[in-house]
């Protein structure tokens, strides 16, 4: 069990995460849910007629998260292995006589736990969710504001080709957007778990399915065909989801850091304008530093999330009808992946929402290179006359010199098909900037429909 704080009172763990959503992950929130999913199943059993309407309002009454100790629980499930048999024994005793016997009826410890670690991520995914639409709202911008702000591309680390600063953002946006889409379809279809002790729901007889189905509506949880006690795919979608997130996150906080670079200098994140103080991103040692703290924070939940991922996926493979271990495995991970994803798409939005960009400083980059950046476009206009391997060959030859344009000039090849005009003109940025525009445009309608639309 976590300690009974929220995950965000550490000296680390504030670092990582965001208020909002760790109010969703905190033991106190683990305990509502888990009375949640206990009170939901006495409302199921009394819908059913499988237990009396007058038990099932005095076990609902008692489940309160405040009447029970986080802390207590958790030392008393070391016993059991989990803190689910600690709860129903506690919440059996604080009931009225008649009540007692109808406590947890039909339920294994699984069936709570997992429930309550569904309704856990669901609620989490409120605020996660919320972040992820000003991230992708403060790249939409970006990429509107710099549709056309030239810039150079980069690849294996190396300067590529022109490009622009709006295309950079737009591609920001998708990863974003489609890691939020992902997310939202995954939190819609979280289920509930009932299946009793061996996944048979022996113990409600004839209405086991029909307990089970309104267990699953009372909570707001999808209802799952059968028991998903060995089936772990819900959580492997959920995992899969969170992982994608911090991905997406964490490409764009790369290149931000990137291009944060004081030799690159192409962009900076807002400091103070952001809200955050003025002396965010100090060093301890060096005073004139101001480093790019939400890129890195960023960057590091990115790094985490695979481990935890790879954790829910190996614990995945589980044995008969109750696993061993695997399922224990897994309760922490999926809380940690939780916790690094709502910070990350905190900080995220908080990062391009003031962001700074330097269009200046990008063309001047650009011009640099003394047009070495455009000699695909320069061996494309050579290319019809020499064929495609002899027009890259002469122009590689030119880009091997100190003076790209005056080597081109000078090449009698070249000279012979290109004249001064015509190699200007290739040498222009935005003459080889291809679809880029239009990529923008269409990123930021899609993004424009999926905002107007249904949540």
């Amino acid at each position: 069990m976590r300690p009974s704080s929220s995950p965000s009172d550490g000296l680390f763990s504030g670092l990582s995460g965001d208020p909002g959503v760790d109010a969703q992950l905190a033991d106190r929130a683990l305990l509502r849910a888990l009375l949640d999913a206990e009170a939901a199943l006495a409302a199921a059993g009394a819908d059913c007629g499988v237990l009396p309407r007058a038990a099932a309002e005095a076990i609902g009454a008692c489940c309160r998260a405040d009447l029970f100790d986080p802390a207590a629980l958790g030392r008393a499930a070391e016993d059991a292995g989990n803190p689910v048999v600690p709860l129903v024994r506690q919440l059996t005793a604080a009931l009225p006589e008649p009540a007692r016997a109808w406590v947890h009826l039909g339920a294994t410890s699984q069936d709570v736990l997992d429930t309550a670690l569904m309704l856990v991520a669901a609620r989490a995914a409120g605020p996660l969710l919320a972040h992820l639409d000003r991230a992708a709202d403060a790249a939409a911008r970006l990429a509107a504001a710099h549709r056309d702000t030239v810039m150079l591309a980069r690849t294996l680390g190396q300067q590529a080709a022109p490009t622009t600063f709006g295309l950079k953002a737009a591609g920001w946006l998708v990863g974003l957007a489609e890691a939020r889409t992902r997310l939202d379809a995954v939190r819609a279809a979280l289920p509930a778990q009932l299946g009793g002790a061996v996944g048979t729901l022996a113990a409600l007889g004839p209405a086991g399915p029909a307990v089970a189905a309104r267990f699953a509506a009372h909570l707001g949880l999808a209802a799952s065909p059968l028991p998903w006690h060995t089936r772990r795919q819900p959580l492997l979608d959920l995992a899969a989801a969170l992982g994608g997130l911090l991905a997406a996150a964490g490409k764009t906080a790369l290149d931000v850091g990137l291009l944060a670079q004081v030799e690159v200098g192409e962009a900076a994140e807002g400091g103070a304008a952001t809200g955050a103080g003025p002396g965010r991103g100090g060093s301890s040692a060096m005073p004139h530093k101001r480093n790019p703290v939400d890129s890195v924070l960023v960057g590091a939940a990115a790094r985490r999330g695979p481990g935890l991922v790879a954790t829910l996926y190996a614990a995945a493979v589980q044995e008969h009808e109750r696993a061993a271990g695997a399922w224990h495995a897994e309760w922490e991970p999926l809380l940690d992946l939780l916790h690094l994803a709502g910070g990350a798409a905190a900080r995220t939005a908080r990062m391009l929402g003031g962001l700074r960009v330097d269009a200046r400083r990008m063309r001047a980059n650009l011009d640099a290179t003394g047009g070495l950046v455009l000699a695909e476009a320069v061996a494309a206009r050579l290319t019809p006359a020499l064929g495609r391997g002899a027009a890259h060959d002469v122009v590689a030859r030119a880009a091997a010199g100190p003076d790209f344009r005056a080597a081109l000039l000078a090449d009698p090849e070249v000279r012979a098909h290109l004249g001064p005009r015509e190699i200007d003109e290739a040498l222009d940025p935005y003459g080889w900037l291809g679809s880029a525009g239009l990529l923008v445009d269409r990123a930021l309608a899609d993004h424009r429909a999926h905002r107007a639309g249904p949540s």
